[in-house]
C-alpha cells in the first residue's frame, strides 16, 4: 500500500493567532505552507522536530517572535526547504541544522531579527543551494577555516545588509561550482528541486517563489532554472579589492557589491560574466577607469549601477554601456563624456602657461636685478674715477690719445693741426681786442 503524502496550504490568507500544535500530529504531512498570514507566538518545537518527515516548511511573512527552536532531530532529516522570511524572530541561528545535511536545498530566514556570526557549521550541507540571510543582525567574518566542505552546488547566495566585515575568501569562488555552468551541463532544462511554493499546488521539487533584490527591487521569482545564480553581499562592510576570481561565475545573473568598502579597480574578469543582466558596485571606494573588457563582455546587462565611486576617465560608449543613464554614474567626479555633462579634456604636452600678471607683479626677477646691478656697478667703477680725479683722468684721455693715434695716425694730426689753428686764431683774436679797448 502506497504511503499517502499531505500538502498542506493557506498561504496568503488572514489567519491570525498562534500556529496551532495540532499540525504537529499529522503523520502523513509532507509538505507545510503557513505563509503570508497574520500569525504570531512562538515556532512550536514539535514542528522543528517534524523535519523528519516534512519536505517543506514555509512560515514566512508572518508576526513570529522568539527564537528557533534548536531541536532538528538527530535522526534523518527530510527537510528540503525552510522558509522563515519576514517574521521577527530573534537568537541564533540554531546549529543542529547541520543535521539537515542530506537534503536540505533552501534556507531562507531572511529578513528577521538573528544575532549570530556566519555560520560556517553549514557547509557541511553540501547539497544547499539557495542561502538567504540577508536583513538580519549577523556580524563578523565570513571566512570560515575549519569547513571542509563548501557549498558546491551554491546557487543563490544572499548575505545583504548585515554587519560582515574583512575580505572575502577567494578560494570560495574555486569551491562554488554551482555558480560555473558548462555548457555540457546536462540540467539546463531542469528546474531546481527546492519544493519551496506558495501557493496551494503540489509541486514537490519543481517550482519555488523566493524573494531577491534584483536591478534596485527586491522581486519575487517563481520556477528558478539551475542555470540562475545571483550573489548578493551589499550594505556591510566588506573591504579589500573585489577578486577577479569571481570572473569565473559565468552563469552568473545578478551581482550586487554595492555599499561596502571595496577598493582598487574594477576587474576586467568582470566581462567575463557573459550572462549577467544586473551589476551594482556603487557606494564603495573603487578607483580608476572603467575597464573596456566591461563594457565589450556584458551584452546582456540590463541594470548597471558604478555611482558614488572614485573612478576617473572616459565612460565606454559600446553596446550596452552606450544605453545606460547618468545616475549609472553620478557621484564619480572625474568620470567623463555621454551620458555625464563633463566633457573629456585630452591633454597634450606643450609649454607651460605664462604667470598671471597678479603673480609676476607680487614676485621679484632676481636673474634680472642682479644683471642691473653687476652693470651700474661695473660701470660706476669706471666713471668715478673720471669725475672724482683729475690726475688719473689726465691720464686716461693721453692714453686715449696714443691709443688713436697708433691706429689713425693722419687723423691725429689732423686733430693737432686743428688746435693749433685754434689756439693761434684765438691769440690774434684777443691781441684785437686789446687794440681797441687802447
Amino acid at each position: 500500500m502506497a504511503t499517502r503524502s499531505v500538502f498542506f496550504s493557506v498561504s496568503r490568507n488572514k489567519f491570525d493567532g498562534t500556529i496551532p500544535m495540532s499540525l504537529c500530529n499529522s503523520r502523513h504531512l509532507d509538505a507545510l505552507d503557513l505563509s503570508h498570514n497574520h500569525l504570531t507566538g512562538t515556532i512550536p518545537q514539535c514542528l522543528i522536530e517534524m523535519g523528519t518527515r516534512l519536505s517543506m516548511m514555509d512560515l514566512g511573512g508572518n508576526n513570529l517572535t522568539g527564537v528557533i527552536p534548536d531541536s532538528f532531530s538527530d535522526s534523518l532529516c527530510y527537510l528540503q526547504t525552510l522558509v522563515l522570511n519576514g517574521n521577527q524572530l530573534e537568537g541564533q541561528l540554531p546549529k543542529s541544522l547541520a543535521k539537515c545535511n542530506t537534503y536540505l536545498e533552501v534556507l531562507d530566514v531572511g529578513n528577521n531579527r538573528i544575532q549570530d556570526i556566519f555560520p560556517c557549521y553549514l557547509k557541511s550541507i553540501d547539497t544547499l543551494r539557495v542561502l538567504i540571510l540577508r536583513s538580519n543582525q549577523f556580524y563578523g567574518s565570513i571566512n570560515c577555516l575549519d569547513a571542509n566542505t563548501t557549498w558546491s552546488n551554491l546557487q543563490i547566495l544572499d548575505l545583504a545588509s548585515n554587519h560582515f566585515v574583512g575580505k572575502f575568501p577567494i578560494r570560495y569562488f574555486s569551491s562554488w561550482k554551482g555558480m560555473i555552468v558548462s555548457e555540457n551541463n546536462a540540467e539546463l532544462d531542469h528546474y531546481v528541486s527546492y519544493a519551496l511554493t506558495r501557493k496551494a499546488v503540489p509541486v514537490y521539487i519543481s517550482q519555488i517563489r523566493v524573494n531577491l533584490t534584483l536591478k534596485g527591487q527586491e522581486l519575487e521569482f517563481v520556477k528558478v532554472p539551475t542555470i540562475y545564480t545571483s550573489l548578493d553581499l551589499s550594505c556591510n562592510s566588506f573591504d579589500g579589492h573585489i577578486p577577479a576570481e569571481i570572473g569565473e561565475f559565468k552563469s552568473l545573473y545578478a551581482l550586487n557589491l554595492s555599499h561596502n568598502a571595496f577598493t582598487g579597480q574594477i576587474p576586467q574578469a568582470l566581462g567575463n560574466i557573459t550572462a549577467l543582466e544586473s551589476l551594482d558596485l556603487s557606494s564603495n571606494k573603487l578607483i580608476g577607469e572603467i575597464p573596456l573588457q566591461l563594457a565589450d563582455g556584458l551584452i546582456f546587462l540590463g541594470t548597471l549601477n558604478l555611482s558614488f565611486n572614485q573612478l576617473v576617465g572616459k565612460i565606454p560608449q559600446i553596446k550596452q554601456f552606450a544605453t545606460f543613464t547618468e545616475s549609472s554614474f553620478e557621484g564619480n567626479i572625474r568620470l567623463c563624456d555621454f551620458p555625464m555633462k563633463e566633457k573629456c579634456i585630452h591633454e597634450e604636452l606643450g609649454p607651460s602657461p605664462p604667470p598671471s600678471n597678479e603673480s609676476h607683479r607680487n614676485s621679484i626677477d632676481w636673474d634680472f636685478l642682479s644683471v642691473e646691478l653687476g652693470f651700474v656697478f661695473g660701470f660706476g667703477i669706471f666713471i668715478g674715477p673720471l669725475i672724482f680725479w683729475k690726475r688719473w683722468r689726465k691720464r686716461y684721455y693721453k692714453h686715449v690719445d696714443d691709443i688713436v693715434f697708433k691706429m689713425f695716425p693722419r687723423t691725429y694730426i689732423r686733430i693737432e693741426n686743428h688746435q693749433r689753428r685754434a689756439h693761434r686764431n684765438q691769440g690774434r683774436q684777443a691781441r684785437r681786442n686789446q687794440g681797441g679797448r687802447d
